[in-house]
């Protein structure tokens, strides 16, 4: 059997991390028993991390990986070194605010004989207008910088063979902050075989999301300066 490594990463998820792992965890049967679900938590303040240990005694299979940054891109990378160096064969990301459907993981799945790597595409997102238009302004350098078109170029429904994200992992510093944008700008550049396919985006569970307006309008603007730097070595 495949092995698989479901990754969140988690900050401050106390008010939708355990309905979140109990949705995920049961998607593991089946798989290899070195499968495992993993929970990237470090800098939470709030009772996830408490949580996190109380769920950990009851699911053999949960793990907490705490050797990472606080920040979600940082924790999505050293998630993914962490099932390459465990040499698993297939990494599915997502996030652990209760906005991705697990009913809709094993259409996936079963495609993964097919293509190399299965990227979700939220048509329609519950999270608001504003965020929609971030994607799409995403997509659109995206198109202009690097030459590539995708739908959906961040959406945190996406299983891939471990061995094509260890790939290009070490493209990337390892405390960026927007790791699956370029991770799916390589994977369409350099024409590897992927397939988009449409998931579900629910508004967020609970909680408050910790990037605001402001925040994105910084990051996208520190994105552009970093996209042009990546084109440059893609040359």
């Amino acid at each position: 059997m495949d092995s698989l490594y479901i990754v969140m990463p988690a900050y401050n998820e106390e008010e939708n991390i355990e309905e979140t792992v109990r949705a995920w965890y049961p998607l593991l049967k089946g798989k290899a028993l070195n499968s495992r679900l993993v929970v990237a938590d470090s800098g939470s303040n709030d009772n996830t991390h408490s949580i996190l240990e109380r769920l950990k005694e009851e699911l053999p299979q949960l793990d907490i990986y705490e050797n990472c940054d606080r920040q979600h891109g940082p924790k999505v990378i050293a998630l993914y070194r962490y099932a390459i160096k465990n040499n698993i064969d297939y990494i599915f990301q997502t996030d652990s605010d209760g906005q991705t459907n697990p009913d809709e993981f094993d259409a996936f799945w079963r495609l993964r004989g097919q293509y190399d790597a299965i990227l979700g595409h939220r048509k329609v997102r519950g999270d608001g207008k504003a965020r929609a238009f971030v994607e799409h302004s995403v997509c659109f350098l995206l198109r202009c910088i690097f030459g590539v078109k995708v739908p959906d170029a961040n959406a945190p429904f996406r299983l891939m063979k471990s061995d094509l994200v260890a790939k290009y992992i070490d493209r990337l510093p390892e405390n960026y902050n927007l790791p699956n944008i370029m991770f799916t700008t390589y994977f369409a550049y350099y024409r590897e075989n992927i397939t988009f396919r449409t998931v579900t985006f629910k508004p967020r569970q609970g909680g408050v999301n910790s990037i605001n307006l402001k925040k994105v309008l910084k990051i996208g603007w520190k994105a552009i300066g970093d996209f042009k730097t990546f084109k440059k070595e893609m040359k």
